[in-house]
């Protein structure tokens, strides 16, 4: 029986890097992936191939609306969906083929298949042809993700009635997508969609879309999708989704009980996603869950059972790629007796729509919940030289600050490139920054980032000087 040091159970973003972490440090490490390919979730059938159909079908949009005023002429232009989707699958391999390696590299031995507690010791791996081996390891982290969830009575096909992963390989153009929830991934994949002539409507259960994100930011992108042709109905509740040959009737109710029918020819049910513990044999070693299927952990996301961790979406917060990573790290880090920390605070937040939008740190409800004094400092993209020549004028930065030190609580952006520009936010946030040291600091010109810079000018006394 081969034994190892370390065991990571799931080969996403959060298994694969705490896989490398603890091998970097030295521990003899194996990590376990039921499917053929490494990556989870993430790499294969979520963040980065999304964001392959995102950006084909924002150039196709931007060829097919945007080209003329540039002075570009062209005729004739169709959206190739096959081709596109192709590009994607490209992009997946690729990626998939770097963690491979990245295992190879770091002498992490691979096993494929199911991987399940026989003991706390000891985990037998299912193979994809019906057979099992088991290993001995000394600690365990489990990193088996999430998977989508559906709503009561709502029978999911993966033809007509599909979930991202369904969204992320149709063979046509919906003529009229139904999309049932308004958060990231609703607004995501709708946005392709949309993008390539669809027409798409939103159904949300609550008062907004983005729930999540600062209300500010919810309300500017609900505007900016309307203009791509979004339509939205919210404060509705699904009823029923019923599918019969190419047509889907989606039936809703608002808060007066008044009814809602929608057609389209695909309903896509994005309503969030739950943890992923099936077959993981939690129960043969007494590994407590909540309520909602999650892992319990302590602050050292370790389980009730010692030795054995637990990362990423199966436990509580955010379900984030990145999150999921720097737990992997701070895990393999408090294996080898160091003292890592993680700053949930100043985990961000992105969904990647055009404008992108993108926050970390405290949101305006939170602070006035908590009763917190606080100031805001706010500046548009209009206002920028460098949107204006890009012709990316929709979208602000707002910046929340202590009404008393400064310091600065939260970064809201939506506008070009903000998931990109959020990373100021992060660092101001990890060293305490007030919005006067990022007020202080020069900013590049023309550049989006100069927004961030004249919103904390204005944070501070409004002193913005290009609005």
């Amino acid at each position: 029986m081969e034994k190892f040091d370390v065991t990571v159970i799931g080969s996403g973003p959060g298994g694969y890097v705490a896989a490398i972490r603890c091998a970097q440090l030295g521990f003899k490490t194996a990590i376990i992936e039921k499917y053929p390919t490494l990556g989870g979730t993430c790499l294969n059938v979520g963040c980065i191939p999304s964001k392959a159909l995102l950006d084909s079908s924002e150039h196709f949009h931007n060829a097919t609306h945007n080209f003329p005023d540039h002075g570009i002429i062209a005729e004739g232009l169709q959206a190739d969906l096959g081709q596109m989707v192709k590009r994607k699958n490209g992009v997946v391999k690729v990626t998939c083929e770097g963690v491979a390696y990245l295992m190879k590299k770091n002498k992490i031995t691979v096993f494929e298949g199911l991987g399940s507690f026989v003991t706390a010791k000891q985990i037998k791996i299912t193979k994809p042809d019906g057979k099992s081996d088991v290993i001995e390891t000394d600690k365990t982290i489990i990193a088996t993700g999430s998977k989508p969830s559906s709503l009561p009575g709502i029978t999911i096909d993966k033809k007509r009635i599909i979930t991202s992963t369904e969204a992320l390989n149709l063979t046509e153009i919906p003529e009229h997508l139904l999309v049932i929830g308004g958060g990231v991934i609703g607004l995501e994949l709708g946005s392709v969609y949309a993008r390539l002539g669809s027409k798409v409507s939103v159904v949300e259960y609550l008062d907004r879309i983005i729930p999540g994100m600062d209300g500010s930011l919810s309300k500017e992108l609900q505007r900016v999708l309307g203009k791509l042709g979004f339509q939205f109905y919210l404060n509705h509740k699904v009823q029923g989704v019923k599918a019969k040959g190419k047509t889907v009737s989606l039936l809703a109710t608002d808060k007066n009980s008044k009814t809602l029918e929608l057609k389209g020819d695909y309903c896509l049910v994005s309503v969030g996603r739950k943890p992923y513990t099936e077959g993981l044999g939690l129960e043969n070693v007494g590994i407590k869950i909540d309520e909602r299927g999650r892992i319990d952990v302590d602050a050292h996301l370790q389980t009730n059972v010692p030795g054995i961790y637990a990362i990423g979406d199966v436990i509580k917060g955010a379900m984030l790629a990145h999150k999921a990573e720097e737990e992997g790290v701070f895990v393999a880090e408090v294996i080898a007796g160091q003292k890592p920390h993680i700053n949930y605070n100043a985990i961000p937040g992105v969904v990647y729509t055009w404008p992108e939008v993108a926050g970390v740190g405290q949101t305006e409800e939170q602070l006035k919940t908590e009763g917190r004094k606080y100031k805001t400092g706010q500046f548009p993209f209009r206002a920028l030289g460098r949107a204006r020549a890009s012709m990316d004028l929709d979208g602000f930065v707002k910046i929340l600050a202590d009404a008393e030190t400064d310091e600065m609580l939260g970064m809201h952006i939506i506008g070009a490139r903000a998931a990109d520009m959020i990373g100021e936010g992060v660092t101001a946030l990890e060293f305490r920054a007030s919005a006067e040291d990022i007020a202080r600091i020069s900013h590049a010109h023309p550049t989006y980032m100069e927004a961030i810079k004249e919103a904390a000018l204005d944070a501070t006394g409004k002193r913005a000087m290009h609005i």
